[in-house]
């Protein structure tokens, strides 16, 4: 905090880390831990995916992400298939199980948003979502180019 005045950074992780956790009670009874719902969003949403890149995606380490897939593997919540153009790697895709409740935990981000969203009108979420979104372009240039200044 500035003088009193939270900043960015906080927020932000204050923010993720509540929505984060509240989507976790809302999807509780679906038996996924937060770490696995969170690879099952990805894997959901990129349809074929390795697991570096779900490494990246979720910043844990590779191994992490080796023993988590195992684990949802056992599960029933992922396979692992080969890349027909590279025998060395393996993609990670939904099981019939995990398409199964893809609608449900699509519904449950949609509560939580709403519910996150509550008393806010309807122009400010979109000036929140635009800024945010405005933001994450410009670090994600920042980051790809490894400047160090500020433009």
């Amino acid at each position: 905090m500035k003088n009193g005045t939270p900043t960015l950074g906080p927020l932000l992780h204050d923010a993720a880390r509540l929505i984060r956790r509240r989507f976790e009670q809302r999807t509780a009874d679906m038996g996924l831990s937060s770490a696995q719902w969170r690879l099952l969003i990805h894997v959901l949403k990129e349809e074929r995916v390795t697991q570096a890149r779900l490494a990246e995606r979720l910043e844990i380490e590779p191994i992490s992400v080796s023993r988590l897939v195992d684990r949802m593997e056992q599960a029933g919540w992922v396979a692992r298939e080969a890349d027909p153009q590279d025998r060395r790697v393996r993609h990670i895709v939904a099981t019939e199980a995990a398409l199964a409740i893809k609608e449900s935990l699509y519904q449950s981000a949609a509560d939580v948003y709403a519910e996150a969203f509550k008393g806010v009108p309807e122009a400010a979420q979109k000036d929140l979502l635009t800024t945010l979104t405005t933001l994450i372009n410009n670090l994600s240039d920042a980051v790809s180019s490894g400047s160090k200044d500020a433009s």
